[in-house]
Order: structure tokens, then sequence, then C-alpha cells
């Protein structure tokens, strides 16, 4: 089980973690809630109407890694649009788009990130030995969307476009300063191949 989720009886997915590892995955968790910004404030009415219908932002973010987890829906960075009337029509179709769900998917994010801090808090202090980590079926859905948003955060840092890139993370020297980021991405892809297996019926 060390490194890799395995299936639980009735459900869910257990992990067995040392200390540097729930170290490591909790920061990252961490920085990608700072990522993501804060949720509602407290202060805020309790209108859920309200809420649903509240309008994000229509301009997609400044920061790469924000725009690699909140992409444009309605534009193929692989294809160009056919004439410059229809690159305006995507752009104004997917600031519409943005408009009313951004709001709701960064929650999402925000939540994932949470469920994950909070199963590690919950393990205590580990010291060095290892800890199994067992997830209910939710939690460990929590848990593959957190990972897939570091993985999609990390690799954007690392200016990852596609599979020729990855081929070449394995390649690197251990005197490249991006080593440290590189392995934290491969490590976090095994074990998002791990709990997909998991919960595939």
């Amino acid at each position: 089980m060390p490194g890799t989720f395995e299936p639980l009886p009735g459900g869910g997915a257990a992990v067995a973690l040392d200390y540097v590892e729930i170290s490591i995955i909790r920061s990252l968790a961490v920085q990608l809630l700072e990522l993501i910004g804060p949720g509602p404030t407290e202060e805020a009415p309790a209108d859920p109407l309200a809420e649903l219908f509240a309008e994000g932002p229509s301009e997609p973010p400044a920061d790469p890694v924000l725009r690699r987890l909140f992409p444009d829906a309605y534009s193929d960075p692989e294809q160009a649009p056919a004439s410059p009337g229809a690159a305006e029509e995507q752009r104004a179709h997917s600031a519409e788009f943005r408009r009313f769900t951004e709001n709701d998917l960064r929650a999402g994010k925000r939540e994932n990130a949470l469920s994950v801090i909070r199963s590690l808090d919950e393990l205590g202090s580990a010291g060095e030995d290892e800890t199994v980590l067992s997830l209910s079926s939710e939690e460990s859905r929590h848990w593959l969307g957190a990972l897939n948003d570091l993985r999609l955060a990390i690799g954007a840092r690392l200016e990852i476009a596609d599979e020729d890139d990855t081929d070449l993370l394995y390649r690197l020297s251990d005197e490249d300063p991006r080593k440290p980021m590189v392995m934290a991405y491969l490590w976090l892809g095994g074990l998002q191949e791990t709990l997909v297996s998991t919960l595939m019926p």
C-alpha cells in the first residue's frame, strides 16, 4: 500500500503516508487554497438564491496557474479561430460563461482542497512512521479533484503543455532547480492514478 491508494471494503480508499508526504500534500493544498482565494465572508447574507445568481469575473485570470485551473470554455488553444469575428465571438461566449460559472468552480476546488487538509489534520502527528489515511467515498472524490488541481497547478508552473514536455521531466538532472517540483508532480500523478482505479466500478 505505501504510496498507492487501495480500495476499502464498502467504498472509499486508503493509502499509507509518512510524515514528510503528509506535510508536502498539506502544504500544497494550503498554497492551492491561497491561490484560489477566499470564499464568501461570514458577514455575507445567507441567501442561497442571491448566491446562485451572483456574477463572477468575466476576464481570464492573469496568473497562468489560475488560467489552467479556470480555462476559457469556448476557445481551443491548439486551433486558431476561422476569422477575427469568430475569435471575438469566442471571447464573448467565454466571458459570459465564466461570469456565471467561475464562482461555483472556485467553491468546488476550495472544498476539495479543504477536504484534503481536514483529513490530513485528523491523522495527528505521524512522526517518521507511516500512517494509513482512510477516506470515505465522498472524501475520495474530493481528494481526486484536489490531486488533479494540484497537478494542473504544478504543471502550469513547469510550463507542461503536452506529453513531450512530461517526457523531458524524466531526464532533468538532479541539479536542476525544477527537480523537486517535478518529483512532486510525478508523485501526485501516481497517487491520482491509483485513486482513480479505486473509484472505478
